[in-house]
């Protein structure tokens, strides 16, 4: 059965170029419909119940993230987003994994996201996944939720974007953050692990875990190092090393 897809993009001119490489896959996808305006897309999106939405993210009267927060509860669906977006946002929709395509749109890399989605057909758009991506890409936006992580004398309300990386020690975890000091949390690295699972966080190492949004560079070495924008430098071990650095 025919992946059932529609395009929504402001632009004219990307929906006829995107149209007109899709008729390589005419065997697999067809195109139901285009729409350059935001809410006549959210309305097909109802209507049509589509496998698959192309979605541009810069679009002036609603953009991609705020027309998907209109439907992502209401219909399954998975979505290819077009971006001319830069390589931070590149690595947002990689952490995240999500499919993208940046324009003008390569051929080979649409039919490497076609095939993706037709070998994970019927797994709706994740929406966790989704707001951290929105986080991520537009930090004007609201921010990242806050978790309460337990100390020795209670609880510690942290806003998750504050958080720069988490060392090991012992039985508890350090949380470092952003404006300088860290907090000791009642808490195994493994277990702030899976409280932080759905945010940009990597375990680099047995003893780290690293918000990515934090990294500056990367130094090469047997498993290498990740330095950080405020200069800390973090191990990254050698059975890590090739996972992470597909990320980038």
């Amino acid at each position: 059965m025919k992946i059932k897809a529609i395009i929504i993009d402001d632009e004219k001119a990307s929906i006829e170029a995107l149209k007109w490489e899709l008729k390589e896959h005419e065997n697999e996808l067809e195109v139901v419909g285009a729409w350059q305006s935001p809410e006549e897309g959210i309305e097909a999106i109802r209507k049509a119940r589509p496998d698959l939405v192309f979605l541009d993210i810069e679009m002036p009267a609603m953009n991609g993230f705020e027309l998907l927060d209109r439907v992502v509860d209401e219909v399954p669906f998975e979505v290819i987003f077009t971006t001319a977006y830069d390589e931070f946002a590149v690595k947002a929709f990689k952490v995240n994994a999500l499919d993208y395509l940046m324009k003008p749109i390569d051929r080979d890399e649409l039919a490497n996201a076609i095939s993706k989605v037709a070998k994970r057909r019927n797994t709706p758009l994740d929406r966790q996944s989704l707001e951290t991506l929105f986080a991520m890409i537009n930090p004007r936006k609201p921010q990242l939720p806050s978790i309460a992580f337990p100390t020795l004398e209670g609880l510690e309300f942290l806003e998750v974007e504050r958080i720069t990386h988490c060392q090991s020690d012992g039985n508890y975890t350090r949380l470092y953050l952003s404006e300088g000091g860290s907090v000791l949390v009642s808490k195994t690295l493994k277990e702030v692990e899976a409280l932080l699972k759905g945010f940009p966080f990597y375990r680099t190492h047995h003893s780290y875990l690293v918000h990515l949004v934090f990294i500056k560079k990367y130094l090469r070495g047997k498993g290498g190092q990740l330095v950080l924008k405020n200069g800390v430098a973090i191990p990254v071990a050698r059975s890590r090393k090739e996972e992470l650095l597909k990320l980038f």
